[in-house]
């Protein structure tokens, strides 16, 4: 999916620069090409000669270097590449990319450039929340650079732990393959995409009603990105927490049989993403008035199952979207349970999540997922859940164009 594309790699000096060596590696898997500029720092943590050794191109270090300035070397580094990528983005190249400094080749590069430039940062935790890196990151952000990451976690330093670690080469490559879908004509163009998102609410009487713990921010994070792929994008919606994303079609429902129903009535589409927590089971007969307390003991509820919308969906004779993705929701087992939900609804790929409490993603704006197919089941590392949703929809992309991800 990113054949021929031309990536300019700049490597900070940080201890994180070993892990470009895999997002190198990715980029190349995935038909890109891959020059490499070093900054003096960066050598310190990874050597030139390795570097050349994966991506199979000469490393560039030397501002002054005669042979590529000849003819204004850095000019041509700058403009003839796709998208320049800084990674790992030190609080220091971050400084010196906001003041518009050109002291090596690097940064030169990065001025000099007409082309458009992510950063993935990665610093100490103190360093990055430290307000001058706060200013610095905005402005940049303000300047039309991209930024992904950084992550939290265990640090280099002994006993650190926060926010900074570098975002994972397969966060970045979402970010790489979400800028081509997004800045091009886009890899979803001419496609029509259904995606469900939310909770759904069972009413109980009048002012009651059972539901799933859903904000919808991954499943609004989904169509929001498979829409700036350039896909006409259906978003049907449960009583979600996050505000509708633009340029797409929404059709806000509340139960699952008003969800089955509005998914029904706008199929076919090419790819059919379930993300939404539907209630598995309703009351059997709602009150028409509020239960009051007190009045005949404690209510008795008889619930039915309400209709399961993606296995309908993935075992329709006629109407079966190419692609049918579902998401499992899991407290234990996560991928046993999804490998076995895969089977049993017939879908195509299951989504799968650890939604214990002590995972904060239940509302919360990171997810930790696996994506389960027939083949294979890859760990995806944690990311928010909007980068959780380039990923996916450049996945979705490449599959309905039969390209390998």
């Amino acid at each position: 999916m990113l054949n021929d594309k031309r990536i300019l790699l700049v490597i900070g000096g940080g201890i994180a620069a070993y892990k470009c060596m895999d997002l190198i590696r990715r980029l190349k898997e995935r038909g890109a090409g891959v020059r490499v500029v070093m900054t003096e720092a960066a050598a310190q943590f990874v050597t030139p000669l390795l570097v050349g050794a994966i991506s199979g191109e000469r490393v560039f270090t030397d501002l002054f270097d005669l042979t590529a300035e000849h003819d204004i070397g850095h000019i041509r580094l700058s403009r003839e590449a796709d998208l320049i990528v800084v990674a790992p983005a030190t609080a220091d190249l971050l400084a010196r990319m906001t003041q518009g400094h050109a002291n090596d080749l690097a940064t030169t590069c990065l001025l000099a450039t007409d082309k458009p430039v992510l950063v993935a940062p990665a610093m100490n935790p103190r360093m990055w929340s430290h307000p001058a890196t706060r200013r610095n990151v905005a402005q940049l952000r303000a300047d039309g650079i991209a930024v992904v990451g950084p992550n939290a976690g265990a640090m280099a330093e002994r006993d650190e732990f926060g926010e900074g670690r570098m975002a994972e080469p397969l966060e970045i490559l979402a970010a790489i393959e979400a800028h081509f879908a997004t800045g091009e004509a886009g890899l979803l163009k001419g496609r029509r995409i259904l995606v469900t998102s939310g909770p759904t609410h069972e009413p109980i009487d009048p002012v009651r009603y059972i539901a799933n713990r859903s904000s919808g921010k991954q499943g609004h994070a989904i169509a929001a990105a498979a829409r700036a792929a350039g896909a006409e994008v259906v978003l049907v919606s449960g009583p979600a927490e996050a505000a509708d994303p633009r340029g797409v079609r929404v059709i806000h429902v509340e139960s699952a049989r008003e969800m089955m129903a509005a998914v029904e009535e706008n199929l076919p589409v090419d790819a059919a993403v379930f993300a939404a927590a539907v209630a598995d089971w309703r009351v059997a007969g709602a009150a028409e008035q509020k239960i009051k307390k007190g009045e005949g003991g404690t209510p008795t509820l008889t619930l039915v199952e309400n209709p399961d919308i993606l296995a309908a969906v993935a075992r329709h004779h006629t109407l079966r979207p190419r692609l049918v993705v579902g998401f499992a929701a899991e407290t234990e087992q996560v991928v046993a349970h999804a490998r076995e939900k895969r089977v049993r609804k017939g879908c195509d790929w299951i989504v799968a999540n650890d939604v214990s409490p002590a995972t904060g993603i239940m509302g919360g704006d990171a997810n930790t997922v696996h994506l389960v197919t027939a083949e294979a089941v890859e760990d995806w590392p944690s990311a928010s859940k909007a980068e959780v949703a380039r990923h996916l929809v450049a996945r979705i992309a490449a599959e309905l164009s039969g390209s390998k991800p």
